[in-house]
């Protein structure tokens, strides 16, 4: 029988909003701490790729750090680090400065059939519904989601000039908020769905997989509700075709997440460092509309991250990450060409 989850990542947004857990204002000396490891980095001369976490010591900064990966994964899910100087760097200083940082959290994991380990998160003209769509090059407004690792860090560089809120909600509330009203759509849930890999499936896999989006391992929750990708196989031929009942356990999630009742939205500032794991929450943006000047226009930097006390996955989550042991370095597609230290 399903159980309800409730941890403390089963937070309202009310509450939330009320306790202020989720923002972590740097203080003077802790930003003083951020610019002196970077000033050493950048002194070694080091390719990105090569930096460790013992290139890039810390200090009061690096304790700010610790306590948000604890909050990540036994606390309320996620964190906002408000004041990384990024107005003192390059847009390529500020790359280099957040892959560090990545370092001090996890193992960067790729993003796309590219490899990509930092993703420029900005309108690039791309198509966010269909087969072979990605929503970080748009500037459309997304579907709750969630991303394909552990954690998603994404820091802002510049805003848009109107729009581009971010939203969260927590897929533990959600969950046992539905098991309440509506527990045969969560069984549904945690049955296995078809996904599409947006073209990007290495020469021996398929075009799609099955997965859950609910499942539990060892009394870990873990949801992956990636509305656009179960879409997209719905346009494939000889794909399974979803239920009505699969069609409606989905809408509600969507439904659920964009209400007032569990959804917590922010502005994120140039500055701003959001840590969120994707096994507990899943976020979203609206639409914006950005300055006409190209070096005005909305950006930020996005890591995913295979983080060291990441919790286990059930074997139905083997095909999307690769690895499920509990602090792996999981996530990524076979078809992709890791730089060295980088591989599952």
């Amino acid at each position: 029988m399903i159980q309800p989850v409730a941890t403390a990542a089963a937070w309202r947004p009310a509450a939330l909003e009320a306790s202020g857990a989720w923002l972590r204002r740097l203080a003077p000396a802790e930003i003083e701490d951020l610019r002196s490891a970077f000033r050493h980095l950048q002194a070694l001369g080091k390719p990105m790729l090569e930096i460790t976490r013992e290139d890039f010591p810390l200090g009061p900064f690096g304790a700010v750090l610790a306590e948000a990966a604890r909050e990540l994964e036994r606390g309320i899910g996620f964190r906002t680090l408000r004041g990384i100087p990024v107005t003192d760097y390059t847009a390529e200083e500020a790359r280099l400065l957040f892959w560090a940082i990545g370092t001090h959290l996890g193992v960067a994991r790729p993003q796309g059939k590219a490899s990509q380990l930092i993703s420029d998160v900005r309108d690039a003209g791309g198509t966010y519904r269909g087969h072979g769509g990605r929503g970080y090059n748009t500037n459309a407004e997304l579907d709750f989601h969630t991303d394909g690792s552990d954690v998603v860090a994404l820091l802002c560089l510049k805003t848009a000039r109107s729009g581009g809120l971010s939203r969260l909600a927590s897929s533990v509330a959600i969950h046992d908020a539905l098991l309440a009203e509506r527990p045969e759509l969560v069984e549904t849930l945690y049955g296995l769905l078809p996904h599409s890999r947006q073209k990007e499936e290495a020469a021996d896999e398929t075009p799609t997989y099955m997965a859950p989006v609910y499942s539990l391992k060892d009394g870990h929750f873990a949801a992956r509700y990636i509305r656009n990708h179960i879409r997209a196989t719905q346009q494939i031929e000889g794909e399974p075709r979803l239920t009505e009942r699969q069609h409606e356990a989905l809408d509600a999630i969507q439904e659920m997440a964009s209400s007032d009742a569990f959804c917590f939205s922010m502005w994120l500032e140039p500055g701003d460092l959001q840590l969120v794991n994707n096994h507990v929450l899943i976020h979203s943006r609206t639409h914006y509309e950005d300055f006409e000047e190209p070096e005005r226009k909305r950006h930020l930097l996005r890591l995913w991250l295979a983080v060291p006390e990441g919790r286990p996955l059930c074997d139905a989550m083997q095909e999307v990450y690769k690895s499920t042991a509990p602090g792996s370095v999981r996530g990524g597609f076979k078809g992709q060409n890791l730089p060295p230290g980088l591989a599952a």
